[in-house]
């Protein structure tokens, strides 16, 4: 996906978030993906630590190709 927006993006400065959403929302593939985007203006803490347990709640599950880099992550009480 994001080598996809990253092509839609090529050459076009990025000057405003409205600007990096609506390229981001026009990102299409001939294949038939298409992107959806909205800016999410949530405030979120700085600095939270992630223990240990919480990461071993995650269903995490690594690619094939460089699963330390390439992963899915799926939502609690669901199948990959």
């Amino acid at each position: 996906m994001f080598c996809h927006i990253t092509e839609n993006w090529r050459a076009k400065p990025l000057v405003s978030h409205e600007v990096v959403v609506n390229l981001i929302g026009s990102t299409k593939t001939t294949k038939g993906l298409h992107i959806q985007a909205e800016l999410d203006t949530g405030r979120y803490p700085k600095g939270r630590k992630i223990t240990d347990q919480e990461m071993a709640q995650l269903q995490i599950q690594p690619a094939d190709f460089h699963g330390e880099w390439n992963y899915t992550i799926s939502p609690k009480n669901s199948f990959p």
